[in-house]
């Protein structure tokens, strides 16, 4: 049975990969300047702004022809940038970004994409009977968790909380999607992941802590928008033209818009129209004006960096942290793209 430091070194490695990847990719990430863009994202999590994806919206409004690229995990996305295959990663969960930055990839979040904590968890199989009052139990259990990504840090928290030994655990890197099927097979005990693979996982099992009692915890869920600093830095406008089609996606769907767009962002989601609505009932999308206040990129975020590599470095996960990660947010960007 493997241990969980053990397990985790993988993550270690593929951040230090990655890393060693941007020096080779910095003539690709140039040469993608303003000619043409790809962007990362993920299938089975809808947002606003796959509207505007299917529409080809920002295609129009940027000027550049874009490539949609679906990843199964944040960590994927960092070394896509780290190579030059990606400029921006949309979504990209704040655990595999603190992983990458941490190593010494040269990342920053320019956007909150969107907060979830409804729609990140763990679930433990219905017939263990394990819940809250006897989460101890879980030890000796087969769990399959996305390593490296906001489930897995979302794993760890939980199972610190619940003072659960997870050395004692067989501990699986597995997507999501392919987590939901092992689950449903019969195969894991717990599983962790998120949006549509996340309710499929709960056919089959119970959380431990629901969304509300995870957040008072301290176990922030949410995503941002992700960019290679130097290719932020060579195309500021281009990249402030892609934040502000995003804003306006999301004032649509806030305001009057989301009988129009829930179809096509189902489209682009790969899910059905009844999935999408429940699984985006869960979801938050903060206004320029918020992320933009003390709460998010005005610090906050920078702190709850501070905190994920802190915490991954106690966990054994990676060998260092930041001292800190406040040049790894910049809301420059942002905005711009207010006042446009």
């Amino acid at each position: 049975m493997k241990s969980l430091k053990s397990l985790l070194s993988n993550v270690s490695t593929v951040a230090l990969i990655a890393t060693s990847v941007v020096v080779a990719g910095i003539a690709a990430s140039t040469a993608a300047k303003a000619e043409d863009l790809t962007v990362a994202y993920f299938l089975e999590w809808p947002t606003p702004n796959q509207f505007a994806q299917t529409k080809k919206i920002y295609a129009e409004k940027l000027g550049v022809s874009i490539k949609w690229v679906s990843f199964d995990a944040g960590t994927a996305m960092s070394a896509a940038m780290a190579s030059g295959d990606v400029q921006i990663s949309f979504s990209q969960g704040i655990p595999p970004f603190v992983v990458a930055a941490s190593a010494g990839q040269d990342l920053q979040v320019v956007d909150v994409a969107v907060s979830y904590s409804e729609n990140d968890n763990c679930v433990v199989r219905a017939s263990h009977e394990i819940t809250k009052e006897n989460a101890k139990e879980l030890e000796g259990k087969q769990v399959g968790v996305p390593l490296g990504t906001a489930a897995h840090y979302g794993f760890l928290k939980q199972m610190a909380h619940f003072n659960v030994n997870t050395s004692t655990m067989k501990i699986v890197d597995m997507s999501p999607a392919d987590g939901a099927a092992a689950f449903a097979s019969g195969n894991l005990d717990m599983v962790c992941g998120w949006g549509g693979a996340l309710r499929r996982m709960k056919e089959h099992g119970n959380v431990l802590l629901s969304g509300t009692e995870k957040e008072a915890l301290g176990i922030q869920v949410f995503d941002a928008t992700t960019v290679s600093t130097q290719w932020a830095q060579e195309n500021a406008e281009l990249l402030a033209k892609f934040l502000k089609v995003t804003a306006d996606m999301n004032a649509k769907f806030a305001g009057d818009g989301m009988a129009e767009m829930l179809p096509l962002i189902a489209k682009a989601a790969g899910m059905d129209e009844k999935a999408t609505k429940a699984t985006m009932a869960g979801f938050a999308f903060p206004t320029v004006e918020e992320q933009l206040s003390a709460k998010w990129l005005g610090g906050g975020t920078q702190k709850f960096l501070k905190e994920v590599g802190d915490f991954f470095v106690e966990q054994g996960t990676i060998p260092k942290a930041r001292d800190s990660y406040d040049d790894a947010v910049d809301a420059s960007y942002l905005q711009a793209a207010s006042k446009m």
